[in-house]
């Protein structure tokens, strides 16, 4: 038969086991390169952003103008006071019943004990997702959810109640006078923008700027992760940032971390320079793999994420104790709760922005401890030493009398145990110094999730990989078709399959265009805001006559790029090279075998299902004219399947001369 005489001339190159590793090693090699150029972007784009040529130092506590001056951490309850921090809440009309109650037992049993001058609220006040987790839009019912919850709980009487927009608080809102903007009706601040608020005490004024980063128009997710902070965004915050050179202290607020705002020169963290703190939430632990996202500025301005209320239930006590910055991450309904302010943290600590120097003439060691029992004993061991049990002076305040100059040299460990009427135990601990050391360093990997410009690392490893894809199809394309002087190895066979490929005009130039097209050609046309149309190109996306700069856009892309057009290049390669070696379709079996075979098409079929459900998140999202005026996801489909197709049934005079050359070799 006319099969058996192909398969004696055209034997098993050279069998179908190696086949196998054929396929294994290419995949391999794939993902090896892609993970290898993702790695490279991301190192080369955090240190490009954190370090400099000099020496990263803030000095010491003389730094500060009241680095030494009085009064004193003591022992009487003066020149202290405490403010509550929460922040993604989400209350949802769909998943999790028991969020909402809990956050109202926070209003009322948690606020009752602490008893905060100050509550900030951070953004994602209500979740604005569909019931099917993908979709969104703001449900009143959920907004009318969350002011209940405050005026039941009369929170708003025993405390200053600010609350901000986060960027689920301005999903699918197509300007700031929409009535979808439930942010300015149930709030309770319901202030829109950036704004400064003083809090006045007898014994100086505290500034915290609150920095609106949320885009207008607000798009439907997924590209509403990022804020933007335009140039008169940033004009303004330079002004509010001028009133609060006569302040105490200075804190930022906002829901985005710095690393996921876009803002005009000079910068977000350049005008923010000279505050303490700058305090957020939006990244929720990163799924439980980051708990604890903390790291300093190039200025010595701390950024502290605070995880969510949503998932983990958390909150944040911040305490000013003469001007001493201490705060504590805690989980809701658990007490005691300690903050221990006076020796302060020395990881935490910001020798420009705190008068450290008064630790040194201080006469106490202070604590705050909070429980919803009686608390009955704060003992208090220094370096694994017990100092003795603090006394309670007034309220949460506990002091206990020491000598700092036993602890001048070095750095050392403070320890409190608090213990309540209930009998339940709390243990906080910190390390401090007095001395004029250079800073304790943040953990990396924290500092660089919440530091790093994502959207510059994005556009960076993206324009890689684009060229990267285009840099291999184009350079086979004019390179010199290979010839074998005997059986080819894996390599060579790589080789052989792009230049087979690349010089295949009916694959190569659709393949060409389709890759250059994802980085100029609009991904799809669709709602982008319901009601109001618009399109996504990877580097934005343009609304109702505005442009909101590309962020998350790029990620996409990526991934398009990395699970869709990259692997249709190596399958049509795998394809071709069979169609060389004189197999098609329905007998490239006896050439391959079946399970190399079956591992090559499973793996393709994978990226095409991920590329279908692409398509349905976006029909989801966007609604059913993205899911049809989408070029880069549904149209990729349909045009993927053709090239497939071509690539197994085109005539054998197209690729005449590589099967000659195959056949010379074996």
């Amino acid at each position: 038969m006319r099969g058996g005489q192909v398969s004696a001339a055209l034997p098993r190159l050279p069998h179908s086991g190696s086949d196998a590793a054929l396929v294994t090693r290419m995949l391999q090699l794939f993902s090896v390169l892609i993970a290898a150029g993702l790695f490279l972007a991301c190192l080369t784009a955090y240190v490009l952003e954190n370090y400099t040529v000099q020496q990263r130092s803030y000095g010491g506590a003389g730094e500060h103008p009241r680095g030494a001056q009085p009064p004193y951490p003591g022992g009487s309850m003066d020149n202290v006071f405490w403010f509550l921090q929460v922040s993604d809440i989400h209350i949802s009309r769909f998943v999790d019943p028991q969020r909402a109650p809990d956050f109202q037992k926070f209003c009322t049993e948690t606020i009752d004990v602490i008893k905060p001058e100050i509550v900030f609220v951070t953004g994602d006040l209500t979740d604005a997702k569909e019931r099917n987790r993908i979709g969104s839009r703001q449900y009143e019912i959920e907004w009318q959810t969350y002011q209940t919850i405050l005026k039941k709980s009369r929170v708003l009487e025993k405390t200053k109640w600010i609350d901000i927009k986060g960027n689920h608080d301005t999903f699918n809102i197509p300007s700031l006078e929409s009535v979808n903007n439930y942010y300015r009706k149930y709030s309770a601040f319901q202030r829109e923008g950036s704004f400064h608020y003083v809090h006045q005490t007898h014994f100086g004024n505290y500034s915290f700027i609150s920095v609106d980063a949320t885009p207008s128009p607000g798009p439907k997710r997924p590209f509403n992760f990022f804020g933007f902070l335009n140039q008169n965004k940033m004009d303004e915050l330079l002004k509010l940032a001028s009133e609060t050179v006569y302040s105490n202290q200075t804190i930022w607020f906002s829901h985005y971390t710095t690393s996921t705002i876009i803002s005009a020169s000079p910068g977000i963290r350049h005008i923010m320079g000279s505050a303490v703190a700058y305090l957020c939430g939006h990244l929720h632990t990163l799924g439980g793999f980051m708990p604890v996202l903390h790291s300093r500025h190039e200025h010595g301005t701390l950024e502290l994420e605070l995880a969510d209320w949503m998932e983990n239930r958390r909150y944040r006590i911040l305490v000013f104790d003469h001007d001493l910055f201490s705060f504590v991450d805690l989980k809701f309904d658990k007490w005691p709760v300690i903050v221990i302010t006076n020796p302060k943290s020395a990881l935490y600590s910001s020798p420009g922005h705190e008068p450290l120097g008064k630790i040194k003439e201080s006469t106490h060691i202070r604590i705050l401890a909070f429980s919803t029992a009686k608390v009955t004993s704060v003992l208090i061991k220094i370096d694994g030493i017990t100092m003795g049990s603090a006394v309670q002076i007034k309220g949460p305040l506990h002091t206990l009398p020491w000598r700092p100059m036993n602890y001048g040299a070095g750095v050392h460990y403070i320890e409190v145990h608090a213990q309540d009427k209930a009998g339940r135990t709390t243990v906080a601990g910190h390390r401090f110094t007095m001395e004029d050391i250079n800073l304790l360093p943040f953990d990396m990997m924290a500092s660089f999730i919440i530091q790093a410009p994502h959207h510059i690392t994005l556009k960076v490893i993206f324009i890689l990989v684009l060229l990267i894809n285009l840099f291999v199809i184009i350079a086979f394309r004019y390179l010199a078709k290979p010839r074998f002087k005997d059986t080819p190895g894996f390599f060579a066979l790589v080789n052989f399959s792009f230049h087979v490929f690349s010089k295949t005009n009916i694959l190569y130039y659709p393949v060409l265009l389709f890759t250059c097209y994802v980085a100029v050609g609009p991904w799809f046309i669709g709602e982008i805001i319901d009601d109001h149309f618009g399109a996504c190109f990877v580097f934005g996306i343009i609304v109702d006559g505005h442009f909101l700069e590309g962020s998350l856009t790029f990620f996409c892309g990526i991934l398009q790029l990395t699970f869709f057009n990259i692997p249709l290049i190596c399958y049509l390669c795998w394809c071709l090279l069979l169609r060389c070696r004189g197999a098609y379709f329905r007998s490239h079996l006896k050439y391959t075998g079946w399970i190399s075979s079956g591992l090559m098409h499973i793996t393709m079929v994978g990226f095409l299902a991920w590329q279908a459900y692409a398509c349905y998140f976006l029909q989801k999202t966007y609604g059913i004219v993205a899911f049809l005026l989408s070029p880069m996801r549904t149209w990729s489909l349909a045009f993927a399947l053709a090239l497939v197709y071509k690539a197994w049934n085109f005539t054998n005079s197209t690729i005449r001369t590589f099967k000659a050359e195959m056949k010379n070799c074996l």
